[in-house]
């Protein structure tokens, strides 16, 4: 069997992915979770914390529910059927760096948890923090 025979079998039997089913699954996800953002604002608010601390709280609540689901083992089972829409929010952050401590906490505090515990989101946070310096650059040039 040569490499274009091989190539052929392997686009035979690899399944096909639905994409408009993927991309509706992740809207909807995604909206659900800014639904759910928007009922914990307002309960939040209804107990009479101003609209920063709210959204403070707010974020961390959603961090910690996503951070607790990857602990249990629930996250990558919902990403697996929902997609991008669990991962790209605040949530698929948080999962990332749970599951970077959970995976290297048996070689310990320091070797295995500090050394990788921002192992798959530090390219996030790296590109995040220079972007954003060179927003506020641009943003200095065009005020001065």
């Amino acid at each position: 069997m040569n490499i274009e025979e091989y190539k052929l079998l392997v686009k035979k039997y690899t399944p096909k992915e639905d994409r408009i089913k993927n991309a509706l699954m992740a809207f909807i996800t995604g909206a659900a979770i800014g639904i759910l953002s928007i009922l914990i604002f307002q309960i939040l608010q209804s107990y009479n914390i101003n609209d920063k601390d709210a959204n403070i709280w707010t974020i961390m609540i959603l961090i910690l529910m996503s951070s607790v689901a990857t602990g249990l083992g629930f996250f990558d089972e919902w990403v697996s059927k929902v997609r991008c829409g669990l991962i790209i929010p605040i949530t698929g952050f948080a999962h990332s760096i749970t599951s970077s401590a959970l995976d290297y906490k048996k070689d310990g505090l320091i070797t295995g948890l500090g050394a990788n515990v921002f192992k798959l989101a530090g390219s996030v946070l790296l590109y995040g923090i220079v972007s954003s310096f060179i927003l506020a650059v641009v943003e200095v040039l065009i005020h001065v």
